[in-house]
């Protein structure tokens, strides 16, 4: 007798935390970027007229949004504002997804190399009430999931 498959739920999206080398800033609102892409190379080979053999190339990662609430926490902006000053610090660090309950890590996506290419203060409006919120991207050399 076929026994029925166990059903697995996707993880959500909203149960994540970043990890950077030395940097405890939590509470990210947002985490967007996450991704690589490989060049397609063509290649014309003797012989066969007919097609392009096709070759993968380079690959190239996204750059990682980042955004979280304005605090009085000043650790990113110092980090961007040494890129700024001319002082290149990279930083390793990973996209980490949890259970619903919040106890289990289910899901990690390592980061390497990565600085901080631009900063986006939050925009401030008299009539409003959202939280401010500040941005920051990160453009990185690798990515795996582990």
């Amino acid at each position: 007798m076929a026994q029925t498959a166990q059903r697995v739920d996707p993880f959500r999206n909203f149960n994540f935390l970043v990890e950077l080398d030395g940097i405890a800033q939590a509470s990210f609102t947002e985490c967007t970027g996450l991704g690589s892409t490989t060049a397609v190379v063509e290649h014309l080979e003797g012989g066969n007229n007919s097609t392009t053999r096709k070759l993968p190339g380079r690959t190239s990662y996204s750059d990682i949004t980042l955004k979280w609430g304005l605090t009085d926490s000043t650790e990113l902006w110092a980090w961007r504002q040494q890129i700024v000053d001319g002082t290149v610090l990279r930083k390793n660090g990973s996209i980490v997804v949890f259970d619903l309950a919040n106890h289990t890590e289910v899901a990690r996506w390592n980061f390497v190399s990565a600085w901080p290419t631009k900063w986006e203060g939050a925009a401030f409006n008299a009539k409003g009430n959202d939280v401010a919120i500040d941005t920051l991207v990160l453009a990185h050399e690798g990515l795996v999931r582990v």
